[in-house]
């Protein structure tokens, strides 16, 4: 973004699709990746809002149940000032603007003020809901013929545009926004030839891991929503096609749907989890405790880069010790080239990875991908004499470098990055309890346990229901010397095994 700018800006009308992040356009990407200003709704998943620059502005303009952050007329003039002075904005809304979602009014108003301005179509909820839902809204068994209705028109009309007659010969109905006049939609479409035994369903946060559907008839959906509390947002599909959801349920059907799972990892390292939770239908809940920062001194490290040729082995823990070590290395104006000669050892997959990913070679990884699994692997290979570098955080088990200095192996022990307290509240995480938001708490390293005990006190105490998982012995270790129960521990300590290990206890208690 520039102080000045001279020309008008241009206005982006973004359908952002119904909740699934994944459901996002490849085009409304692309526009979201330069943009100044971000104006977004209640419905839109805030993990969109990653595509924009870091240094836009971001302007929530939601509205829930009524209450109505910024207006519409309010919402208009924001977009036409934001415009006219020179900025980009992306105007982001849930599911497809053309579809009850304003966003002709909105084009309408920055066409009458000479604003240019791109619609990029969403996918609307009133398809892409149902299809979570397992429910075609046509197939050749049941109907060839939809219709997308409101379920809330706009109050200040005298006359209702809804042709309730035309609407029953109609196979599937779609309502949006139709909770709260339910029982209007379900006595009109009765009385006007609709069979009360017509099978409806409600969606409520469909193509979400907390989607909640409840199936009923026209002739008790109004008493089945009020036994359940079913509350608005939500989509009413009518008709025949309802039924197949039994059979083409495919979604609510995952290992681990619904489940509330925390991920303490780092915040820029948690998205290879909660992508791997995602597939399996959890509803992965960001609660980083630790953060990665760069070492206090650099003195430690850049000794060791000046004598790289000295070392027979270049040992790397984890993927930040990864990071921080080819970072510091380019820094100090070298390279690749100067790791010729010297082989490398990973403790896992992962880490391995981060350094196959520069086009260099890994000569070992262990079968067992921690410290022991390390001095094992070398157990079998003769050391004496050989120098090694183990680029690591600041504070870290010992157990690898005694080891291998017990089997006659010189080892240099460099600080390359140290782990601090993410920052985050007590409050927080407090809040997500308090609404049973979740259902297991993963720790993927002794200092993510270590840093949300000082972030919730010695004396916080996992509630019952709350599961606590550890990526492997020693994190479970640290959660155990913390007073916490650990429910599950897998045996293969990585993100996949972790998720598996959920997977399997989740079926262990649900069989």
């Amino acid at each position: 973004m520039t102080d000045q700018k001279t020309k008008t800006g241009k206005v982006y009308i973004i359908g952002a699709g119904p909740g699934d992040a994944g459901l996002i356009t490849l085009k409304a990407v692309e526009a979201l990746l330069a943009v100044d200003v971000v104006v977004y709704d209640n419905l839109v998943n805030e993990e969109l809002l990653k595509f924009a620059p870091s240094q836009a502005k971001f302007i929530y303009a939601g509205k829930k149940g009524g209450d109505h952050t910024l207006s519409q007329d309010r919402i208009n003039e924001l977009l036409v000032k934001e415009a006219r002075a020179g900025n980009t904005v992306a105007r982001l809304k849930g599911g497809d603007p053309f579809i009850f979602g304003r966003g002709g009014e909105e084009a309408q108003i920055l066409a009458e003020n000479n604003i240019e301005f791109e619609i990029i179509p969403g996918v609307t909820s009133a398809i892409a809901v149902p299809a979570y839902a397992g429910i075609p809204l046509t197939h050749r068994g049941f109907t060839s013929t939809v219709a997308f209705v409101t379920g809330h028109e706009d109050p200040t009309k005298e006359k209702s545009d809804i042709d309730w007659s035309a609407l029953a010969k109609i196979g599937t109905l779609v309502f949006l926004m139709g909770v709260k006049n339910l029982p209007q939609i379900t006595k009109e479409l009765i009385k006007n030839g609709k069979a009360p035994e017509t099978p409806v369903a409600l969606i409520r946060n469909g193509s979400l891991p907390t989607q909640q559907v409840l199936v009923g008839m026209l002739s008790n959906i109004v008493i089945l929503a009020h036994a359940n509390d079913f509350r608005p947002p939500a989509i009413l599909v009518v008709g025949g096609v309802v039924d197949l959801r039994d059979t083409l349920r495919w979604f609510d059907n995952k290992p681990l749907f619904g489940l509330g799972v925390v991920i303490t990892r780092p915040e820029r390292q948690a998205d290879d989890l909660a992508r791997l939770l995602l597939e399996q239908g959890a509803n992965p809940i960001s609660f980083p405790t630790i953060a990665i920062e760069p070492p206090d001194d650099w003195g430690e490290l850049d000794k060791a880069l000046k004598q790289l040729e000295s070392y027979h082995w270049l040992i790397f823990t984890s993927a930040n010790g990864v990071r921080f070590f080819f970072e510091r290395l380019r820094q100090k104006e070298k390279d690749i080239r100067d790791l010729k000669g010297r082989k490398i050892c990973c403790i896992g997959p992962a880490t391995a990875r981060q350094i196959e990913e520069k086009d260099i070679k890994v000569d070992m990884v262990p079968d067992e991908f921690i410290a022991e699994g390390i001095l094992k692997s070398f157990s079998a290979l003769d050391v004496r004499g050989k120098r090694f570098l183990l680029p690591r955080a600041a504070k870290a088990r010992d157990i690898l470098p005694e080891g291998l200095k017990k089997m006659g192996a010189m080892v240099d022990v460099v600080k390359t990055y140290r782990t601090v307290n993410s920052g985050r509240k007590k409050e927080e995480f407090m809040t997500l309890l308090e609404a049973r938001a979740v259902d297991v708490i993963t720790f993927t390293s002794s200092s993510t346990v270590e840093k949300f005990v000082e972030i919730m006190g010695k004396d916080f105490v996992v509630p019952p229901q709350v599961r606590v998982a550890c990526i492997g012995p020693v994190t479970a270790s640290t959660a155990k010397k913390a007073g916490f129960q650990v429910d599950i521990e897998q045996k293969e300590y990585t993100m996949q095994g972790l998720v598996q290990a959920l997977i399997d206890y989740n079926k262990q208690m649900l069989s």
